[in-house]
């Protein structure tokens, strides 16, 4: 009896050691080359190129470009300062956006990428090949420092990357990222994009002796593992780039035929109209035109009659993103908080007057958070759309399931004076009255007061006439232009009562939603919730967003959640065209065919004067 039990406890021993490989094999990560998001890879193993670029592209010449405002730090991780343009030339990222597929990235840094079907982590497989510009090897802890660094000083990535909770070497080039939750698809895609910054370099001494850090802004030269290098710089006034003949990725199938210019520079104007003036004197080469009315009548000058300077309006750029631009009332300050004190706000915008004497009547209202993209919510919610509004009914304003969004219409003096009646009655409704033809409160007397924070004087012709709207119902409404500096440190403090902002949807809606609209972003400094949204509603929608398995499922719930932003009134949307209007010196050359959802300037054109 004891023979026989020895030899099945034998037995069993041998099973659980002939068993033991097999699972460890079992669990080994599955690599691809990239990641979808929603629907398979285009490009498939071995692929040699885009098929966007031109593989033989020639190398050489310049590209001079202007920018906005001024710059004081090339530090990429901090949310501080304002950092110079060009940056990304200098470094890679772990995968690599198609600019022909909506939702997919291939492998730069990392030559793989693995999860499993939970979507509860996710392991990047680093290329052996993969160097700094200082020769040294990128490894798994610069992966887990910049991973670390991002989120602990950039508030966007603080939401952005909420839900990964932790980064380790499990490898001698493979970085584990595990989640908190799963069958976030979106996650792994995300994690693609982080900028890897040097753990080596930053933890060094500078050139001054002492060490360096990167919770602190920096105007030394930093390092990257990218195609560029800095070349030199103006601080605050201007920045060059140099394309490094020794960058480790040039002959990558996401490389090939990019990155083709010698030089990259950025020149720095505070004011739109000089900008512009040196773009018209050669002094800028490529200008990309955010007016209409400057559209139609600012190239009457010779170089742009005889063809020197050419000019083209393209849709791939906007085939990719959902456009909310709006103007933006900051429900951080008690008067903005009633819901038709905002929708009253968006009975005084006259867009259609604005349209017709301001912009030759080319320009389209925007009427969603996702205007421009199936997301965008139309007519009443049914099917799968109406099954997710009902699931959480008691969250949502019940006009989402009566009455179909509609911005206010104008145009003509009847309309207009409409318009201001019924956003007088929404006010009074709210608690204010008109008082000696001034808005006040109607039991403190306290006068509505309305300041319109812009960082540009090209805006202010777009927006006084509707601070001219506002005056005419009895607000004390004014705008201050300030500059980009002081812009963008009262934007990170939403110290402000309303801004104009543009928030750029992607085609996979996802983590960002919870940073532009979420509770949990409201009062965290640097968030992009510029209205100060805070709604249970929203955020059960955010999180079926997020978590959507399929393309169906992914459609009704942003739809949903675009019907309830609207009903909400928390923005005034203005307008936005439906092409990217850009000029140029004819100094370059591009394939006929442009990446299907990029313009693809300036990395995959090429100069005419390269290898001559």
């Amino acid at each position: 009896m004891a023979l026989s039990r020895l030899k099945a406890g034998l037995v069993a021993s041998l099973v659980c050691l002939l068993a033991m490989p097999v699972s460890s094999k079992a669990e080994e990560p599955q690599f691809r080359i990239g990641t979808a998001i929603l629907g398979d890879l285009k490009y498939q193993p071995g692929f040699k190129h885009f098929d966007y670029v031109k593989p033989d592209a020639p190398k050489g010449g310049e590209v001079k470009l202007s920018a906005s405002g001024t710059f004081d730090t090339l530090n990429p991780v901090l949310l501080k300062g304002n950092v110079a343009s060009g940056t990304e030339l200098i470094y890679d990222t772990l995968l690599k956006k198609a600019d022909d597929e909506a939702n997919s990235s291939y492998g730069l840094l990392a030559e793989g990428v693995s999860y499993p079907d939970d979507v509860s982590s996710a392991v990047f497989r680093l290329r052996t090949e993969a160097k700094w510009a200082d020769g040294t090897p990128v490894t798994p802890e610069d992966v887990i420092f910049s991973f670390e660094k991002t989120k602990e000083l950039n508030p966007m990535a603080t939401s952005y990357f909420a839900h990964v909770v932790s980064a380790e070497k499990t490898g001698e080039r493979d970085v584990t990222f595990r989640f908190d939750e799963k069958n976030n698809r979106e996650l792994p895609s995300i994690l693609g994009t982080i900028t890897i910054v040097p753990k080596h370099w930053w933890e060094a001494n500078g050139p001054d002796g002492k060490p360096r850090d990167i919770s602190r802004t920096t105007l030394e030269p930093v390092l990257g593992s990218g195609p560029y290098k800095i070349a030199s710089m103006q601080p605050g006034a201007s920045i060059r780039y140099e394309l490094r003949d020794d960058y480790w990725g040039k002959n990558l199938p996401v490389n090939v035929g990019e990155n083709n210019f010698g030089s990259i520079s950025y020149v720095y104007f505070s004011d739109y109209d000089v900008a512009f003036e040196a773009f018209r004197a050669g002094a800028i080469d490529y200008w990309q035109d955010n007016s209409t009315s400057h559209w139609v009548t600012g190239y009457d000058f010779p170089a742009a009659k005889d063809g020197r300077i050419r000019r083209d309006e393209l849709p791939n750029t906007l085939r990719s993103v959902g456009i909310m631009q709006a103007l933006v009332p900051n429900m951080r300050r008690e008067r903005f908080k009633d819901q038709r004190i905002r929708e009253a706000l968006n009975y005084v915008y006259d867009f259609e007057e604005l349209n017709r004497t301001l912009s030759f009547g080319k320009l389209t209202r925007v009427d969603s958070f996702f205007f421009g993209t199936k997301f965008a919510s139309s007519g009443l919610p049914q099917g799968q759309e109406l099954d997710v509004l009902n699931s959480i009914k008691d969250k949502v304003p019940a006009e989402v399931f009566t009455a179909p969004y509609a911005n206010p219409v104008g145009g003509d003096p009847q309309k207009a004076r409409d318009n201001f009646r019924k956003a007088i009655a929404l006010f009074k409704d709210a608690g204010w009255v008109l008082k000696n033809n001034k808005m006040v409160n109607a039991q403190t007397g306290q006068p509505f007061t309305l300041e319109l924070l812009l960082s540009n004087p090209s805006y202010e012709r777009s927006v006084l006439p509707y601070i001219q709207n506002l005056k005419r119902i009895g607000i004390d409404a004014s705008v201050r232009t300030v500059d980009p500096s002081q812009y963008v440190n009262r934007i990170r403090s939403f110290d402000y009562d309303m801004i104009w902002n543009v928030w750029a949807e992607t085609l996979n809606p996802g983590n960002e939603q919870a940073d532009f609209w979420g509770s949990a972003s409201v009062d965290r400094q640097g968030s992009r919730n510029y209205a100060g949204i805070a709604d249970p509603g929203v955020d059960e929608l955010i999180q079926k967003v997020i978590l959507a398995k399929d393309v169906a499922e992914k459609e009704a719930t942003t739809r949903a959640l675009d019907r309830v932003l609207l009903a909400r009134h928390y923005v005034v949307p203005t307008f936005y065209g439906t092409t990217t209007r850009i000029a140029y010196w004819d100094k370059f050359e591009h394939l006929p065919e442009l990446p299907y959802y990029s313009i693809g300037f300036p990395e995959v054109w090429w100069s005419k004067s390269a290898g001559k």
